[in-house]
């Protein structure tokens, strides 16, 4: 895999879809799915987050607001999204919040600085996995925690169908993790499992950019395609894919 060229492809695609406004909104946003986040983290005063992958800053947005004693930091390598963003706390004047862009590897911050770290809908996108979460337990105090937000293939989709499916659209989709995947992978960088819930995301995508999707189709199992209760309803394709969400703790 050429890690520069994801993540370019990453940058770009997302250009894109902050730039459908609306539509992205659709595909990402859930009050409900957003409620349950804000009341399973453990959030305390004075912590300092930080948002990976904070995209729109709908997370970072929703923390700061509603805990004025804390200091969220949202990371991105969309540029042009983290500037609407500052517009945005600018104008809500909301001050426990910053925006920082950075080049898709390495963390522009000193060691052990964080309280927690947190990433909603952002991980799969990531080309080196291993390399973002030693990073992430690098700027992490110890007894810090780590929040992971983000979809897992089904149970029964051994021939990794939707990640095929995600990857038709061109914005750099890398993999879903399984929950045991996250596992292993945090566990390597000294972050414990402590406790998850799961959820579902009916998920929106436009057929001008699911590109060669006859062909995945003819590729895959049905009840693997049915299993992600697969919907064509005008110009857009729906699936639902399950969510993990899961607490990890540096110890």
């Amino acid at each position: 895999m050429d890690i520069e060229n994801s993540i370019m492809a990453t940058r770009q695609g997302f250009e894109y879809s902050f730039s459908s406004g609306d539509f992205y909104n659709k595909q990402t946003q859930d009050e409900h799915h957003l409620k349950n986040i804000l009341d399973f983290l453990p959030i305390k005063a004075d912590m300092k987050i930080l948002d990976l992958g904070t995209g729109s800053g709908y997370l970072s947005f929703s923390i700061a607001k509603k805990y004025s004693n804390i200091s969220i930091i949202g990371l991105d390598i969309v540029e042009k999204a983290l500037e609407v963003n500052r517009c945005k706390a600018k104008e809500e004047n909301i001050r426990n919040i910053s925006f920082i862009t950075y080049d898709g590897m390495d963390f522009p911050f000193s060691d052990y600085e964080f309280d927690m770290v947190i990433s909603r809908y952002a991980l799969h996108h990531f080309p080196d996995i291993q390399k973002s979460i030693s990073e992430v337990s690098r700027v992490m105090k110890q007894e810090g925690f780590l929040f992971i937000s983000d979809p897992t293939p089904d149970v029964n989709d051994t021939s990794r169908f939707v990640d095929g499916y995600m990857q038709l659209k061109k914005d750099g989709h890398i993999k879903f993790y399984t929950k045991d995947e996250w596992r292993q992978i945090c566990g390597k960088y000294g972050l414990k499992f402590e406790k998850s819930f799961d959820s579902t995301i009916r998920f929106p995508k436009k057929k001008d950019t699911a590109y060669g999707f006859d062909e995945l189709w003819k590729k895959h199992d049905k009840d693997i395609i049915e299993s992600y209760e697969l919907e064509v309803v005008g110009d857009e394709i729906y699936i639902t894919e399950q969510v993990n969400n899961i607490l990890f703790c540096k110890r």
